[in-house]
């Protein structure tokens, strides 16, 4: 650390309570009040090095010969400035060092300690030293850091942007080349390094990232310095990431909420030792601090997209509505999270429910309008010429585009299926929410089906017009062979979509059947080869052969099914009207027959579905062939 040596006199002053008392031997004739604390001290060592005080001490006049009494309530620093000028007038031993030389300078300011009130005055002396400062990181830091406590003195000195401007010159520049002397999270970290989680330690973290440094020094400023720091860098060509990256360690450990919501393993380290001497030093700050502070870093978060993590966004909007941030800066996160919504992941998209009027566990209103934003930005981007260009002017590739879409509604799959169990969710929402997805952007549907079987499990009071109405958003045709599977035996499926399911598979057979038989010889062979090398694992041959005519069985017995079922709806509501002709007037209708027509019709129609699924695997059976298009049973 630097520091400049002053003075040669002993110490003279001590204190006495609130009193400094000047004990040189002659009665002192001046007294300066600042706040409770006053100081005995003698003219002319004062009025010799301030001009500020030689008009104060002149202006003032006694009646009863009493010592002159100058009020300093207002002077930059306070008691502790007074006591510091008052041994530089006197010539005792002064130490400047950067914890107060910015006091001294806005001290030496404000009382007029100019070259004209003698040679080498407190202004010229610290001048001289804050050039000294300003070549260390650790000296700047703490220059700036001090000037919190007399920022409106020391903006007027020019102090504070030329500390800025020191820190920024050093931040990005590279450490190992320029030599900065560097004293901030990384060395305060390694000498008390211990394992976080599975031997995990802050200094293994920290020399994996040369960039930053600077972040744990920077992260405990006030916002204000902090934001113009920012400001600076980003002027001084910056990489985005790394500014990101700072703001990030910054919200972090400002921002107790923030670590507070978080439980993974990597938030911990992410955080590391920082935020623990925050809390071990500090009360934490109240929500509206917190709040407040919220909305100003969201402000300042790099716009271009991908440079700050969708997960940091997504918590810094967790935390936006625990905090019941502004309506605006919400909307600026939820675009923020929109933008790049295909890099997210389903733990950070469950954003926990703050409104006490919505009884869901998760806050689906605000998934829906993140996903929105997506949808939009992509239509938006999908308008324009090829190539597509973003709003950052950034080149936007046709088939990353694609990739996007896919990736975001397999989120979306997931999202639903997480929020499917919660009795709650309306079916409204569920619905709008899965709908946003265009069908081009679910290459299956796998997932849409495994979310809605979910949803259909823990809300078994919808009729069978609500079960429908959700099963059109699924594409039958979509489905995997698992899931098709699964889907024809399940139950809580309308038998439309069941019977649907089961057409959609008989014509993929069909159509898989048909490209065996009319494949060309030369690429028939290379398939053959390899369709045999398959089955042969399996222990059966699967080749081409004489099919058609069970395939067109097939077709006959899935029609012949179909019919059946038509004729089952047709008895049912025959059966209905005849029971309303025979009831009789003024007594309670006997409801017996209608049930036992009803389970009698269900059972009908789980009989006709096991049927058509058993036909379908015989068939399937049958088409086991040999090599030489024989019928191997």
């Amino acid at each position: 650390m630097a520091c400049m040596r002053l003075g040669s006199k002993s110490d003279t002053l001590r204190r006495e309570g609130q009193a400094w008392l000047c004990s040189s031997g002659l009665a002192s004739d001046v007294t300066i009040e600042a706040g409770d604390t006053i100081f005995q001290l003698h003219k002319f060592p004062l009025i010799s090095r301030s001009g500020l005080l030689e008009k104060r001490i002149g202006e003032f006049k006694s009646e009863d010969g009493s010592n002159c009494i100058v009020k300093l309530d207002d002077l930059p620093g306070g008691s502790k400035a007074i006591e510091l000028v008052a041994k530089f007038c006197y010539g005792m031993k002064l130490e400047i060092t950067s914890f107060n030389v910015v006091i001294l300078r806005c001290a030496g300011e404000f009382l007029e300690m100019t070259e004209e009130y003698g040679e080498g005055n407190l202004i010229a002396q610290t001048e001289a030293f804050l050039s000294e400062v300003f070549n260390s990181w650790t000296d700047s830091m703490q220059a700036l850091e001090t000037c919190e406590e007399v920022l409106n003195h020391a903006e007027k000195a020019h102090v504070v942007s030329r500390c800025i401007n020191s820190l920024a010159i050093k931040a990005c520049s590279d450490p190992s080349l320029s030599g900065w002397p560097i004293s901030g999270g990384q060395s305060k970290s390694s000498a008390t390094d211990k394992p976080l989680w599975n031997g995990i330690s802050f200094s293994k973290r920290l020399n994996t990232a040369i960039n930053d440094w600077w972040y744990e020094d920077t992260s405990s400023l006030s916002f204000l310095l902090y934001k113009r720091f920012i400001k600076a860098v980003e002027a001084r060509g910056m990489k985005p990431e790394r500014v990101s990256g700072s703001i990030m360690y910054y919200a972090n450990k400002n921002i107790p909420l923030m670590t507070a919501q978080a439980s993974p393993v990597e938030e911990i380290v992410e955080a590391s030792s920082s935020q623990h001497d925050h809390n071990n030093n500090n009360n934490n700050p109240s929500e509206s601090d917190q709040r407040l502070l919220l909305e100003e870093i969201v402000n300042i978060v790099p716009t271009q997209k991908g440079v700050t993590p969708t997960k940091f966004l997504l918590k810094l909007l967790k935390t936006a509505m625990s905090l019941h941030a502004s309506p605006s800066c919400v909307e600026n996160l939820e675009k923020r999270v929109g933008s790049q919504l295909d890099q997210a992941s389903l733990v950070d998209l469950l954003i926990p429910n703050t409104n006490l009027s919505v009884e869901t566990m998760y806050d689906l209103d605000c998934v829906q309008r993140v996903v929105d934003h997506f949808m939009q930005m992509q239509l938006s981007m999908s308008g324009t010429s090829s190539p597509m260009t973003n709003d950052n002017a950034q080149m936007v590739d046709p088939s990353q585009a694609i990739n996007s879409m896919t990736l975001v509604a397999e989120l979306v799959d997931s999202y639903l299926a997480e929020v499917a169990p919660d009795v709650n969710v309306k079916l409204p929402k569920f619905q709008s929410l899965a709908a946003v997805i265009p069908d081009y952007a679910r290459t299956r549907y796998d997932g849409f089906y495994h979310a809605i079987d979910i949803y259909l499990k823990a809300h078994p009071w919808l009729t069978e017009s609500e079960r429908e109405q959700i099963c059109r958003l699924m594409n039958c045709q979509k489905l995997s062979l698992e899931a098709s599977t699964h889907a024809a035996q399940n139950e809580r499926l309308p038998l439309r979509v069941i019977v649907q399911v089961l057409f959609f598979e008989q014509l993929r057979l069909r159509t898989q059947i048909s490209g065996w038989f009319f494949a060309p010889p030369s690429n028939f062979d290379t398939s053959t080869n390899r369709n045999q090398d398959d089955a042969e694992e399996n222990g059966q041959l699967v080749v081409v052969g004489d099919v058609r005519d069970r395939v067109t069985e097939l077709e006959k017995e899935c029609l012949t099914m179909r019919q059946e079922i038509e004729k089952l709806a047709k008895t049912k509501r025959r059966w209905s009207i005849f029971s309303k002709m025979f009831a009789r007037p003024k007594t309670r209708p006997n409801k017996s027959a209608e049930v036992k027509a009803y389970f009698a019709a269900k059972a009908q129609k789980e009989k006709v579905v096991m049927k058509i699924q058993e036909k379908m695997h015989e068939q399937a059976k049958t088409m086991i062939v040999d090599e030489n298009g024989n019928i191997v049973n």
